[in-house]
């Protein structure tokens, strides 16, 4: 895993002093503490310790779930399936830095037809932060409509995408991880890859902003390419109720076989800190101000994405 140190980027002067400047602006003060991503798994239990560790605690019922309904036991004996596939299928590397002491909203690019660059990035923020913190993912209302997903994805710390929770989350110095593509992201065409889709209204920045934490650019490379989408059947994504019914290579052809994604390379970094703490109070009002912060996120994810591709020698040996 290789690391660089990451400078704090303040917000753009024009929330700080009135003058208007379109892009972030170095100021003096003294920057956030980050520090540099370590690997901490020599002091993980494995998954059987974990699993027997789990049933003594859920029989003696000594176990605590929030009000959000997030089960950090739970959660972290479902992490080793899932980081053998971190580890041994993708082949995860880090780069960049988090944010220690604080809460943070973790921004990043979204693809792959399913959402496993979710999965990956919440494997990455927990290995990697200096203080092992979960990543608690913001959803969409259809992961909430699924039958057993639903329950799940509470259990693991996901919750409904929506302004509220994120700012109680923030507030609380939880990590929060967002995608604001969306399914558009999630479910573009793999003539499109590495295409950024629109950011929305940017309700993350606004969210980010009412808590005062960090806004971290995440660029991942990998994800795009393990089920390349060729084709969208509409009618059956209607008639399921799903935003798109995906064709690759090998689904539906091949059925359940095709729902295995090939096994790319992948990197996922965390760019440098944006700081929102020194905005003005009213800056989350500032309808213009949010949105020139939201095309800044952006911007930096798709000229980081842009980086990564090009230095890349192959897409499934990095």
């Amino acid at each position: 895993m290789s690391g660089h140190t990451a400078e704090v980027i303040p917000l753009p002067r024009r929330a700080l002093d009135g003058a208007v400047h379109r892009r972030p602006q170095a100021v003096p003060g003294p920057p956030a503490p980050v520090i540099e991503l370590r690997p901490q798994r020599a002091e993980r239990p494995g998954f059987l310790a974990g699993a027997a560790s789990f049933l003594r605690h859920r029989l003696s019922g000594e176990y605590q779930v929030d009000e959000f309904g997030f089960d950090p036991e739970l959660t972290d004996v479902l992490m080793p399936p899932l980081r053998a596939v971190y580890d041994k299928w993708f082949r995860v590397e880090v780069t960049g830095s988090l944010p220690a002491g604080t809460g943070a909203l973790v921004v990043a690019n979204h693809s792959g037809t399913l959402p496993w660059d979710a999965l990956m990035t919440s494997i990455a923020v927990h290995d990697n932060h200096p203080e092992g913190r979960h990543l608690r993912m913001l959803g969409a209302d259809l992961v909430f409509r699924l039958p057993v997903l639903a329950s799940l994805a509470r259990k693991t710390g996901t919750t409904l995408a929506c302004s509220a929770d994120a700012q109680r989350l923030l507030a609380a110095g939880e990590v929060v991880g967002v995608w604001p593509e969306g399914f558009k992201g999630i479910g573009k065409p793999f003539r499109d890859r590495y295409r950024l889709q629109r950011f929305g209204r940017g309700g993350f920045v606004v969210s980010a902003l009412r808590a005062g934490v960090p806004i971290i650019p995440c660029s991942i490379v990998g994800a795009e390419e393990i089920y390349p989408k060729i084709a969208d059947i509409r009618p059956l994504a209607r008639l399921l109720g799903l935003p798109y019914f995906p064709v690759t290579p090998l689904f539906p052809v091949l059925g359940p076989l095709g729902a295995i994604p090939l096994p790319t390379k992948w990197t996922i970094d965390f760019g440098e800190p944006i700081r929102t703490d020194r905005a003005a109070p009213d800056a989350d009002q500032d309808h213009g101000f949010v949105l020139e912060i939201a095309d800044h996120v952006r911007e930096t994810i798709q000229a980081n994405l842009n980086r990564m591709v090009a230095a890349r020698d192959s897409v499934f040996r990095g």
